[in-house]
């Protein structure tokens, strides 16, 4: 389908646009195909698992995920970069950056599993689901070869692979549900679905032309790689502390009861910011070539993107605010109704999100991406500090109260601190008020 609308296009684009139309095409489809499938297998391995062993999961996946920025230690951008300028050198840039992740994925697996233990050491099923789906990340490193094709504009080699094992784990996932396994089979599938990928990766690098026995590791390569991706992956840490802290502390602080009725919230929640990137994607360029033009078109155009975000942001929150309980009990079942409270007040920190993806087109375009590292680390730093003082007080609930305040700080409210910010600050200010109130963003 996605070839046959380039050919029609093909008397009104340039070869290098209807391969990047098609390029987002297959992206599209490709996310829209994964969540409309995962959705319905996420809702019946909920109601299967129970709130307990499903918070046991969910914390082992947030768990493992706080060391993955460790395989940034050659940065999947910098790798993307090297590839596009020198794609006549990518043996020795994809053996490189395979073998600095792969070294990498052997710190992940054993930083998670010595953490595991000596923090969860009376909590067997925690420890065994934890090491278990840290083993995913010891493949990790052949993720290069999706890279590569990004880099060359045919990520429709890699997509075909990914849905094809993805249907694949989905079978399988259904066969435990039925077969009613025990939860760390569900852990083992995480791995199986890691190897499956990379196996399919490798496939299709090979059969495309290429030959992944020709790999080789530059020193001097590695070394460049890791000194650019070094910063790159320290701001990566404070990201994944800033966005997924929340479910660790609250396992940590709470129970895993909690973790369950938490994450239930957060899958639902989560599912909105897509249309939101999506819209986003589509703007940003026309943003970014005002910018050369005309500086009163440039901050117009983001206003309007601004105020559209917020925008949706309220067609999404004010519904789901008194509807959430009701819908929570629809996906999950009666077991899970605690999570509508915490899903009313979570969905709300789609605001601030919404409005942090219009902010890093200015943050880019205006080339001031340390603002961008400041505001993840105060944000970082915020939830925790949040988190620390309400989940004792409120536990699951509080644990969405300090992702709501933690947002606004970093993504809203710093904007003021900073002079150069401020005059976003309003922008954002303006957009959440629909235009009701008008400010001056110049200031």
């Amino acid at each position: 389908m996605l070839d046959k609308l380039a050919k029609i296009l093909s008397g009104k684009l340039k070869s290098d646009q209807r391969k990047i139309l098609i390029n987002i095409g297959w992206l599209t489809f490709e996310k829209v195909f994964r969540m409309s499938i995962g959705f319905i297998t996420l809702s019946w391995t909920a109601r299967f698992l129970g709130v307990e062993q499903f918070g046991a999961f969910n914390f082992a996946l947030a768990f493992v995920g706080l060391f993955t920025p460790l395989s940034k230690l050659a940065s999947d951008q910098i790798v993307f970069r090297d590839l596009v300028t020198d794609p006549g050198n990518k043996e020795k840039i994809l053996g490189t950056a395979a073998t600095i992740k792969f070294i990498s994925s052997v710190a992940i697996f054993c930083i998670a599993t010595f953490s595991i233990l000596f923090l969860k050491h009376d909590e067997p099923l925690i420890c065994k689901l934890v090491i278990i789906i840290s083993g995913a990340s010891l493949v990790s490193g052949f993720n290069v070869i999706e890279t590569w094709f990004q880099s060359q504009v045919e990520v429709k080699y890699t997509i075909w692979a990914k849905n094809c094992i993805f249907i694949l784990i989905t079978i399988l996932r259904i066969t435990l549900l039925q077969a009613e396994a025990p939860v760390e089979f569900f852990a083992w599938l995480v791995v199986a679905e890691s190897l499956f990928n990379i196996i399919g990766f490798i496939f299709v690098f090979q059969v495309v032309g290429h030959n992944i026995f020709a790999w080789q590791y530059d020193f001097t390569i590695g070394k460049e790689l890791l000194r650019i991706s070094f910063p790159l992956a320290f701001s990566t840490l404070a990201i994944v502390v800033y966005m997924k802290i929340d479910q660790v502390m609250l396992g940590q602080l709470s129970d895993q009861k909690s973790v369950g009725i938490y994450s239930a919230a957060v899958r639902l929640s989560e599912l909105w910011p897509f249309a939101s990137t999506m819209i986003v994607r589509s703007l940003a360029p026309s943003i970014i070539s005002a910018k050369k033009t005309s500086e009163t078109d440039y901050y117009r155009k983001l206003q309007n993107l601004s105020n559209l975000q917020a925008l949706l942001v309220y067609c999404i929150a004010i519904p789901m605010t008194f509807l959430a309980t009701p819908l929570v009990v629809l996906v999950f079942g009666q077991e899970y109704s605690a999570a509508g409270l915490v899903l009313s007040i979570h969905i709300w920190s789609s605001m601030f999100l919404f409005l942090g993806y219009v902010k890093e087109i200015w943050i880019t375009t205006e080339e001031l991406t340390w603002f961008a590292f400041s505001f993840t680390v105060f944000g970082a730093i915020a939830n925790i500090a949040l988190n620390a003082l309400l989940i004792p007080m409120y536990q699951e609930v509080g644990a969405a109260l300090a992702t709501v305040i933690s947002y606004g700080l970093a993504d809203y409210v710093i904007c003021f601190v900073y002079p150069s910010a401020r005059r976003f600050g309003w922008i954002m200010t303006q957009a959440m008020t629909l235009g009701l109130i008008k400010f001056d963003s110049r200031v």
